[in-house]
């Protein structure tokens, strides 16, 4: 018999090779993006210090809609571009978490790209 991967421990693995490669600071934070079935989130890190900066999701009482589609992926991108652009932040590294930069993912980044960040 055979048995199915771990679609989630692959991820998992993916996303902890590309942790090894980049990384947030002071001046260029970390946009690190989570996708699940129902919802999707993002947070802008700063991994020197260990503080999350801005975060954003679909989950918050603001966000209107079904949180599971490009639509609200693309919501969510322009909500921590807000958000950062108050807080001074204007240049971040993308984290895409291990996902495929591919429907939610792309479409959140270039919300993001939209609402004013740089990356």
């Amino acid at each position: 018999m055979v048995s199915r991967k771990d679609s989630n421990a692959q991820r998992l693995k993916r996303h902890a090779r590309v942790r090894g490669k980049i990384s947030g600071t002071a001046l260029r934070p970390r946009l690190c993006v989570y996708r699940s079935n129902k919802n999707i989130s993002c947070q802008i890190i700063d991994d020197e210090a260990g503080v999350t900066l801005v975060s954003a999701s679909t989950m918050e009482a603001g966000f209107e809609g079904i949180g599971s589609n490009k639509e609200a992926a693309k919501k969510v991108g322009l909500m921590i571009a807000e958000k950062a652009l108050a807080k001074g932040i204007d240049t971040v590294v993308f984290d895409r978490g291990g996902y495929v930069y591919h429907g939610r993912v792309s479409e959140l980044a270039e919300g993001a790209r939209e609402g004013g960040l740089k990356f």
